[in-house]
């Protein structure tokens, strides 16, 4: 059976909401945490962080909180917060079902 849109979020859909849940922050700021937070394991690159920002900003998962130039900075909605937990949980539970064994 298909997935519906943002049913589940992609690695780096959830480690976007991840750095946002965090705190607001533009995207390099968003870029480099993430970098950070997973010790250069994951890079997003601009054109599909800013996909995903677009995506999250339709979708009511984070909100604009301040422009200066061109730099733009986002904050989780409750929405999104809810959106992360769900995906946290979901993964906790693939791992728990992985560690389970045979």
């Amino acid at each position: 059976m298909p997935r519906k849109a943002m049913e589940t979020l992609t690695e780096s859909m959830f480690y976007v909401l991840m750095a946002l849940c965090a705190g607001p922050m533009c995207g390099i700021d968003i870029a480099e945490w993430i970098e950070k937070r997973t010790g250069g394991r994951l890079r997003i690159g601009p054109a599909t962080l800013y996909t995903i920002l677009a995506k999250f900003e339709s979708e009511k998962y984070i909100r604009e909180v301040a422009v200066e130039g061109r730099r733009r900075t986002y904050a989780v909605t409750g929405k999104g917060g809810d959106a992360y937990a769900a995906e946290l949980k979901r993964l906790r539970q693939c791992v728990a079902d992985a560690e389970k064994g045979e």
